[in-house]
């Protein structure tokens, strides 16, 4: 028994520091427990988040995961798409999305939003994010304070895997 430790051991302690350094800071899965993605992301679905935002670019349409500015959820994960980088200005009226004061076409949106929503300008390091599924999604559109922090993204969603049950 103690030679059987002594030459795996090593190799388990390994594998358990490596596995967590890349679930800490290199990709971790995720499980989507709500709606509010319908229907880009399903109920359930297994995401892969990429957590090196320092070796990418967000962009406007990106789907990332958060800490949301929202009290009481302080520990809970959102996923939303990306609407409006630093210095973007937001404004949803007639049931369109304007950035800039541009229209701006959605293709993945199931039905028009039904609320009025700004004009507000996304301040220096921080972010704008809407469900797809608008109109249900706890979102930006409904939180107090409706910027993200910089320093609360977690990470891009880089994969999406329906699992059926």
């Amino acid at each position: 028994m103690l030679k059987f430790i002594k030459q795996y051991l090593p190799s388990v302690a390994i594998a358990v520091v490596l596995s967590l350094f890349v679930r800490t800071y290199v990709a971790e899965a995720m499980r989507v427990p709500t709606g509010s993605m319908i229907p880009t992301i399903e109920i359930n679905d297994r995401l892969i988040v990429e957590k090196m935002l320092w070796m990418t670019t967000l962009d406007h349409g990106d789907i990332v995961v958060f800490t949301p500015p929202v009290a009481g959820d302080e520990n809970k994960r959102y996923v939303k798409r990306l609407i409006g980088l630093p210095g973007d200005t937001i404004e949803i009226k007639d049931g369109v999305l304007y950035r800039n004061g541009t229209e701006i076409n959605e293709p993945y949106l199931n039905e028009r939003m039904d609320y009025t929503f700004g004009p507000v300008t996304v301040p220096a390091d921080h972010y704008f994010f809407l469900g797809d599924n608008r109109n249900i999604s706890y979102d930006a559109h409904l939180w107090a304070t409706p910027f993200v922090a910089k320093d609360q993204l977690i990470g891009k969603v880089i994969a999406d895997f329906s699992i059926p049950f």
